[in-house]
C-alpha cells in the first residue's frame, strides 16, 4: 500500500471532510504557555521521536482519546527508511466523545522525511472497525528549522459530503493555545520535564 498516495487522493476527493490544522511551533508555545521545571528545547529529531512513540503506543500518548490498555500493534516491517505496521485501539468518537469505537489504522512511518501516515481500515485480524463514524486517514509530520520544529496534522474523514459538525470539532482543536496532549505526555514521560500550564 502506498500510504501517502491514499491520503493525497482522499484529500482531493469531493465531499470528504478534510482539515489541515494550523502548524504548531512547539518551542514558541512552550515559552509562551508553560512553566517548566527546567529548560528544554525541542529539535526536529526530538519531535519525530515523539511521533514514532505515539504511533506505536497511542493509548499511552493520547490518553484523552484512546482507551487505556486497548491498543494492539502488529509487528513492524522496516524497509528503506520506512516502517509499516497496523494498530487497533478503542478511541473516542470525534463528534460524540463520550462513546468509544474500534479504530483500525495501517501505519507508515517515513523516518527519513519525518512523516507518519495512518490509513483507516474496516477490518483486520478478526477485528471490525466501528461504523458509528466515518472512516478516516491522518498524517502527522515534522517541518520547520532544526531548532524551531513545527508539529503538522491533517485529517480526512471519508464522508460523502462535508460534515460541518466534524469540521467544528477540528477547528476548535486547532484553536487550542496549548500543546497537544501527546507532546505534553512526551515532555513529562520521556524527557522528565514537569510543567504547569499558564
Amino acid at each position: 500500500m502506498d500510504h501517502e498516495k491514499v491520503l493525497d487522493e482522499a484529500w482531493r476527493t469531493p465531499g470528504v471532510t478534510a482539515i489541515d490544522l494550523p502548524p504548531v511551533d512547539v518551542n514558541q508555545v512552550l515559552a509562551e504557555r508553560y512553566e517548566l521545571d527546567r529548560d528544554v528545547t525541542f529539535t526536529r529529531e526530538t519531535l519525530w521521536d515523539m511521533e514514532a512513540r505515539k504511533a506505536a503506543a497511542p493509548d499511552v500518548y493520547i490518553p484523552t482519546v484512546v482507551r487505556a490498555g486497548s491498543a494492539t500493534k502488529w509487528p513492524s516491517v522496516r524497509h528503506c527508511g520506512l516502517e509499516d505496521f497496523t494498530r487497533v485501539s478503542d478511541q473516542r468518537l470525534w463528534a460524540d466523545p463520550d462513546r468509544f469505537g474500534t479504530i483500525i489504522e495501517h501505519v507508515r512511518l517515513d523516518h527519513d522525511n519525518q512523516r507518519a501516515f495512518f490509513v483507516g481500515g474496516t477490518a483486520f485480524e478478526g477485528r471490525t472497525a466501528t461504523t458509528e463514524q466515518p472512516l478516516f486517514h491522518v498524517e502527522h509530520s515534522v517541518a520547520g528549522p532544526q531548532d524551531r520544529p513545527l508539529n503538522l496534522w491533517r485529517i480526512m474523514l471519508l464522508t460523502e459530503r462535508v460534515d460541518q459538525r466534524l469540521l467544528d470539532v477540528f477547528t476548535a482543536m486547532g484553536e487550542d493555545p496549548y500543546l497537544r496532549v501527546f507532546i505534553e505526555v512526551y515532555l513529562q514521560k520521556d524527557l522528565g520535564v514537569s510543567f504547569r500550564r499558564k
